[in-house]
């Protein structure tokens, strides 16, 4: 059997407890990747990279939220380098990825076009929130991460709302996926269109 290496992918950004501060926006501030081989549902790494906001601060409520502080994103890579990283280090040009809902895409589409750094991945997305959905019969309520996990009754390891922590705990649900038959093949993944798992 050969592998179909997967990049799971999870960020952390900028956040306030209401609207951003005149002139912030929300900019990635951590980058939590997960591999798996989905030909076999194991887990093969796990990542955490830090990133430099460069035109908003780390709020306390952001703080408090996921517990990454200003100070361990102030000396920390540019949103450009870790693009260049995922490319480089994980092939993200290449693997097909995956994310827990579709705001992790769309916010690498917003900061690639608000700073003209190229956008890291290819298309062949999917929305493993959907998949998990479908599989259940969640559709009408699609679940958090978390309910997920209890749902398939696996653990959340680590802690929410910290992207490293969140890929692996996202891995961990494509691997139930996958063992359950549910996960589709890296050619029916494509950023545009719904991955049907009939």
């Amino acid at each position: 059997m050969g592998t179909e290496l997967w990049n799971i992918v999870d960020v952390e950004a900028t956040c306030w407890r209401g609207a951003p501060p005149p002139g912030s926006a929300n900019e990635i501030i951590e980058i939590g990747l997960s591999v798996i081989d989905a030909a076999t549902g194991e887990r093969v790494s796990r990542h955490g990279l830090p990133v430099r906001p460069g035109r908003s601060e780390v709020s306390a409520f952001c703080t408090e939220l996921t517990g990454i502080t200003p100070e361990m994103v102030e000396g920390a890579v540019t949103f450009d380098e870790a693009c260049r990283w995922l490319v480089t280090e994980h092939r993200s040009a290449e693997r097909p990825w995956a994310s827990w809902g579709d705001y992790d895409r769309r916010q690498f589409e917003r900061q690639c076009a608000m700073t003209g750094v190229d956008y890291p991945f290819g298309d062949r997305h999917v929305n493993a929130k959907r998949v998990f959905a479908e599989v259940y019969g969640m559709r009408k309520k699609m679940p958090g991460m978390a309910r997920a996990l209890d749902t398939a009754g696996l653990p959340l390891e680590g802690r929410h709302h910290r992207g490293e922590d969140d890929a692996w705990n996202i891995a961990a649900l494509v691997a139930h996926l996958v063992e359950r038959g549910a996960w589709p093949d890296a050619e029916a993944a494509d950023t545009g269109k719904p991955v049907s798992t009939a």
